[in-house]
């Protein structure tokens, strides 16, 4: 275990960098969990962190000392508190946080029984609640495109409350190519469709496309769904937020596969 107190110290240095920089996280292929919550769900997805932190202040705390010392890590730092607030990305440090490897790229699976493709979003919030909502509906695969908000970066973690640990994840894909060669429906979400959500038959494998926050689906991704459906709303609201919207329809989609 090491302590450091100096601004000035390389590894801190490097701390600092990797929390604000989504280019050096990318570069790294590591990134930071905030919080014992985030590095709990970590340890128990079954990974070592490459370094777990802590403040002196959260260690002198009897149970963060043993959390801190159960983490498996391939080194221990306790860096001065004010040294953890510089690298930390939150209001109010957490006291804990752990350095992790983001996982590999890796082949997309022959067969999927049900996936979320996502063109271009944007928001780190809303890709970090629709991978929570991923996980507790059953959806175990994630697709993303080149433009979509990195899926590692600290705020989509924290929005995905120890989500990633538990799907597949895969940047960089060309969603029309993708919808192209899955085997099921590919059902692309359209405000202004005319079918509803709740007349399709969603009980076979599916792969759900949501598109860009403002500017939707691009015209290469609906051209290859098979089916273009709504989300009924009788009140005033325009539309849906996009994390909503995916809850609802994958809460739909277990509601038919239950029942049957």
């Amino acid at each position: 275990m090491k302590s450091i107190h100096s601004k000035d110290n390389p590894q801190v240095k490097a701390l600092i960098k990797l929390a604000g920089s989504s280019r050096e996280r990318r570069r790294t292929g590591s990134t930071i969990l905030e919080g014992e919550h985030l590095v709990r769900a970590y340890q128990e997805s079954g990974g070592t962190a490459e370094i777990i932190l802590a403040s002196e202040s959260a260690l002198a705390r009897p149970e963060i000392r043993t959390f801190f010392e159960s983490v498996p890590a391939k080194s221990r730092l306790v860096l001065a508190d004010a040294l953890l607030a510089r690298v930390s990305q939150l209001v109010s440090s957490a006291g804990v946080a752990a350095v992790i490897r983001t996982p590999p790229p890796s082949p997309a699976p022959q067969s999927i029984a049900s996936c979320l493709l996502l063109e271009d979003i944007q928001d780190p919030g809303n890709l970090g609640s629709i991978l929570r909502t991923a996980v507790a509906a059953g959806v175990p695969h994630v697709f993303l495109s080149k433009s979509s908000v990195f899926a590692w970066s600290p705020k989509v973690i924290r929005a995905g409350m120890g989500a990633h640990f538990f799907l597949s994840i895969f940047a960089g894909v060309e969603v029309d190519e993708f919808a192209h060669l899955f085997r099921g429906s590919v059902v692309a979400m359209e405000p202004r469709a005319e079918a509803s959500l709740y007349d399709l038959d969603l009980r076979g494998p599916v792969a759900w496309v949501f598109g860009n926050e403002g500017a939707g689906l691009s015209e290469g991704a609906l051209r290859v769904a098979t089916h273009r459906v709504r989300i009924p709303m009788p009140g005033a609201a325009e539309s849906l937020n996009v994390a909503a919207a995916a809850a609802i329809c994958l809460f739909e989609q277990l509601r038919q596969r239950s029942g049957a």
